[in-house]
């Protein structure tokens, strides 16, 4: 069964994730184009480096073609965020990329996109879902690729240069140029290496990179950027003297950044450098986006200069939709996706980290002294992180717990309010707070806890753990 989640659709190889599904997958997306009579727009859809996503993307588009849509077909792997661009540029409806992400290596998907390269929303998935078991085997429309190509219905396109050109417009170049940086690219043997080290090199970085080249089982890691999977370039960093070490996971739409004393900078840390230093080191002003797991640092820095903090469902759909009803700068999750006012409607690894990079350049700080800057000022927190993984008949007891008998374990802080928007959120009138939530990519249950120091937030995740058995 095809079940969309909160980051596309996403299924075991072999198991959900079958020629099968995606041809029909595809064909429930182009009886959409053809009901809303968008297929003059045409299809934008690009691929990343897991097993079979080539071979996906191919089927995918031999269901458009077969039914009359022309694709735009990128024939070399690229990161997620190229598909946004050029599904943007070129006014399509829809787009998609074939990727699961960061899941394991015996996952592959398919994210669909909507008008402006944004990620579907709920409407639009639910619409796919619903269209599934009414199409039979034999409604499913196919032209062989490579007759597609020779018919002029699929065209293969070349992105890369202009979404090189898109990021370096946005950024200060000379800048980046002037202050002969080092750094080292992890991009976790997924898509991020060619258009990241094309940005760096053209600001005269000196760039190396490792965990490069062809490997579908990702080194035997999650290609997910997180301390534990950064090992590796976290003690490279700092025997090299890099200036900043930068991971990307699969698909190239999250970072995980490893500053010069080789500490794993958090996600939430990379957004309240950003933010703060969009503010008040680029004077730009707007106000920043945050789902419901990300820290609320970036609240005190936005009402401290005047401006407005939006919290979001999870998914990072519902952050660019807040983003462009209030023309917001920044907007984020603790996962380590963002994007920023003028580029695409999408996470963007890419963007995220020559950005960092110019940080360091037009600062003349390093990450290190840049976050010990904005802990002075706003405070320190920390975030305390914990998957859990249920046998799938406790899946029913989890849930009714939480939702259904409403039940809290016996926090020692005051709780200011609960909400059950998506997932639990129990916020404390110290200003910290805990999450939990079913996960919309795995099969888990993630908890959360933003406190004063570790210690405490550890406390409360492993609280609430014991107190839902976990």
């Amino acid at each position: 069964m095809v079940k969309f989640g909160t980051g596309g659709w996403r299924s075991i190889i072999g198991d959900e994730f079958t020629k099968a599904n995606v041809c029909l997958v595809a064909q429930s997306i182009a009886n959409i184009m053809i009901e809303e009579k968008v297929t003059e727009k045409g299809f934008v859809i690009g691929f990343d480096r897991r097993f079979l996503s080539d071979k996906a993307s191919k089927w995918f588009a031999e269901v458009l073609a077969g039914n009359g849509i022309k694709v735009s077909y990128i024939a070399r792997f690229v990161p997620t965020p190229i598909v946004m661009y050029q599904a943007k540029e070129m006014g399509c409806i829809y787009s998609a990329c074939i990727t699961a992400s960061h899941n394991p290596a015996d996952y592959n998907g398919i994210k669909v996109f909507i008008e402006g390269g944004r990620d579907a929303d709920e409407i639009i998935t639910q619409k796919i879902e619903q269209q599934m078991p009414a199409i039979k085997e034999s409604d499913i429309k196919a032209l062989d690729f490579d007759k597609a190509v020779e018919a002029g219905s699929v065209v293969i396109i070349n992105p890369m240069n202009a979404f090189v050109d898109s990021v370096l417009a946005l950024l200060d170049v000379d800048a980046i140029k002037q202050a002969n940086l080092r750094v080292l690219i992890d991009p976790m043997f997924g898509v991020a290496k060619n258009a990241l080290q094309t940005v760096l090199i053209t600001g005269r970085c000196d760039v190396d990179v490792i965990n490069d080249g062809e490997n579908p089982g990702f080194g035997g890691l999650m290609p997910s950027p997180s301390a534990a999977t950064l090992y590796q370039l976290k003690h490279l960093v700092v025997r090299g003297g890099y200036d900043v070490g930068i991971g990307t996971d699969g698909d190239a739409d999250r970072i995980g950044i490893i500053d010069e004393k080789g500490n794993f900078v958090h996600p939430n840390e990379i957004l309240i450098l950003l933010y703060y230093y969009l503010i008040n080191y680029k004077k730009q002003t707007g106000s920043v986006v945050r789902n419901i797991a990300t820290t609320h640092i970036l609240d005190k820095i936005a009402a401290d200069n005047g401006q407005k903090s939006f919290e979001v469902p999870v998914g990072f759909k519902h952050v660019s939709s807040q983003m462009e009803a209030d023309d917001s700068l920044i907007g984020g999750e603790s996962s380590g996706g963002l994007t920023i006012r003028g580029h695409i409607k999408g996470k963007d690894s890419v963007f995220a980290a020559s950005l960092l990079v110019e940080m360091i350049a037009v600062s003349g700080k390093k990450i290190s002294e840049l976050l010990t800057e904005i802990y002075d000022k706003y405070g320190y927190t920390f975030t305390a992180e914990g998957d859990c993984t249920f046998k799938a008949e406790e899946k029913e007891v989890i849930y009714n717990k939480i939702y259904v008998e409403k039940s809290l374990p016996e926090f020692e802080f005051e709780i200011e309010k609960v909400s059950y928007a998506d997932g639990l959120k129990v916020y404390f009138k110290n200003g910290g707070w805990m999450i939990a939530r079913f996960s919309g990519t795995e099969p888990l249950l993630r908890i959360f806890s933003e406190m004063k120091d570790k210690t405490t937030a550890e406390g409360i995740v492993n609280q609430m753990k014991q107190f839902l058995a976990l």
